[in-house]
């Protein structure tokens, strides 16, 4: 037996200028090709990794032909994903010519992927591969738990498996699960069929954390039907409402075996139990000053504020200013803010000198969204070249980089500038510089959630603020052109 492995990944905020590009798949997370897919992802925390991992227990032969991952941001100019998508199909037909046919697929995509001229980029991308390998052998894809489902890639997959945490924990154990199944399949001890609810509903991020009710009541009778004869996976998908497109919303997809009716009824009996219960989907937002008083009023130290609205994993540029402003006016001590994507004042730093003292504007070169540089007059602390390792749990065992950084004081405020736009998935990179975490009385994250799985061990509270940024979760804000259903609670208020 003989399966595929790869993807192109992205999750796309249209409403983010700057465009993605193949040099953003290269610098980002990594472009890989045939063994190095292996070599890379072996023993990783990542669907890849799950893949690898479900060849060993099963015995079937890995074909490794392309892996992409470029860090969220802007819509993909559209030649660069078709010499992405050309090489992966070019691959495949030469290693098919080369060896002999493969029995299915695996692909490890993200499920909000935006192309110029393609809304449903996930979409297009499967269909093309379904169009290779006939209708005859398997596609079984894994996807995020923030896709925007459409009925176009469920019509061309065999099957969907999407993230069942938030963080995401899980994706080298939904890589084995993709890969059980589809061996299942190959071997006719299954027929996967699926089917697709979607739900006008804009889902806000503290309410997505799956160890904290009342998601985790959600993700459990996920479980429950999966235990249900004839169900072979449950997937709930948030959704990413930063993407413009159609079929932007929450979803759910059940993969039952040869039975349609069986599917759909499960498909709906839990999109009518999210519904019913969309009030506890949502929750107020909570200005930057409230959150400090609220934190400060426990007495529980760090303070970890989730600056979700300029999460540079979500595609925001990451460079907004109102929590920098905020710590410095209120004098913060032992606060740190992680991090500002700013090149031009990491050169500044850079060409100063450890222990410098320096004049820089950081922050707020973007767009006039994320509010206006902040003048400040800091200490270079530390410098870096931006090389680290995940410690986990998301991404244990790989390696990462920042680009080049810097960690500036100021007073008792700290930040460390970058140029590589990735979300604090935990303190490790701050630790390269000398940055103790655990020590710090404030913190501030350009993350909305997935920081909790390292961060959460330490924190006192844990605060998600909407200060002012491009990926407002304000969604009455968000102007969509795509967007033709009306959604709970911006139009539908009850």
């Amino acid at each position: 037996m003989r399966i595929a492995i790869g993807g192109i990944s992205h999750e796309t905020s249209t409403f983010v200028k700057t465009p993605t590009t193949l040099k953003d798949f290269e610098s980002g997370f990594g472009l890989f090709r045939g063994q190095q897919i292996i070599d890379r992802f072996t023993g990783a925390n990542i669907c890849a990794g799950g893949f690898i991992d479900g060849a060993n227990k099963h015995g079937f032969e890995i074909v490794p032909l392309l892996w992409t991952f470029a860090y969220p941001s802007g819509v993909i100019v559209r030649d660069d994903y078709e010499l992405l998508k050309s090489e992966f199909l070019r691959r495949l037909q030469d290693e098919e010519a080369a060896r002999g046919p493969v029995d299915g697929v695996l692909l490890d995509l993200h499920g909000a992927m935006v192309v110029e001229g393609i809304d449903d980029g996930d979409g297009d991308f499967i269909a093309a591969v379904r169009e290779f390998v006939g209708a005859d052998r398997p596609i079984v894809v894994t996807h995020d738990l923030h896709g925007n489902h459409s009925q176009h890639r469920v019509e061309q997959a065999d099957a969907i498996i999407g993230f069942d945490t938030y963080p995401h924990v899980d994706m080298a154990e939904r890589g084995r699960e993709a890969a059980d199944l589809i061996v299942a399949t190959i071997r006719g001890d299954v027929r996967p069929v699926m089917a697709l609810r979607q739900l006008p509903l804009f889902w806000n991020v503290p309410c997505q954390v799956t160890a904290l009710s009342p998601m985790s009541e959600l993700i459990r009778r996920a479980h429950e039907l999966e235990t249900r004869a004839g169900i072979l996976s449950v997937t709930v998908a948030t959704g990413f409402p930063w993407a413009d497109v159609p079929d932007m919303g929450a979803s759910v997809i059940v993969v039952a075996d040869n039975d349609d009716a069986l599917a759909r009824a499960t498909a709906d009996e839990l999109g009518d139990w999210i519904w019913e219960n969309r009030q506890r989907w949502s929750c107020a937002p909570v200005s930057v000053v409230e959150a400090i008083e609220r934190g400060e009023s426990g007495g529980q130290f760090p303070i970890v504020l989730a600056d979700h609205a300029d999460n540079t994993g979500g595609g925001s540029p990451g460079d907004s200013t109102e929590v920098l402003r905020t710590f410095i006016e209120r004098k913060l001590s032992d606060a740190v803010i992680l991090y500002i994507v700013d090149p031009e004042v990491v050169e500044q730093a850079h060409a100063a000198g450890v222990g410098s003292q320096i004049a820089v504007s950081v922050g707020g070169k973007s767009d006039p969204v994320q509010g206006p540089p902040v003048e400040m007059d800091v200490r270079v602390m530390a410098l870096s070249d931006g090389d680290f390792t995940y410690d986990g749990p998301m991404y244990a065992g790989l390696t990462g980089n920042m680009g080049r950084s810097a960690w500036l004081q100021q007073d008792g405020a700290s930040v460390v500038v970058v140029t590589a736009h990735e979300q604090p998935l935990g303190p490790a990179f701050a630790r390269t510089l000398g940055i103790e975490c655990e020590r710090m009385r404030y913190i501030a994250v350009k993350s909305a959630a997935h920081f909790r799985a390292s961060f959460e061990r330490f924190a006192g509270v844990i605060i998600n603020v909407d200060a002012q940024a491009i990926q407002t979760h304000d969604f009455a804000k968000l102007k969509y052109h795509k967007r033709h259903r009306e959604f709970f609670p911006v139009e539908i208020t009850s």
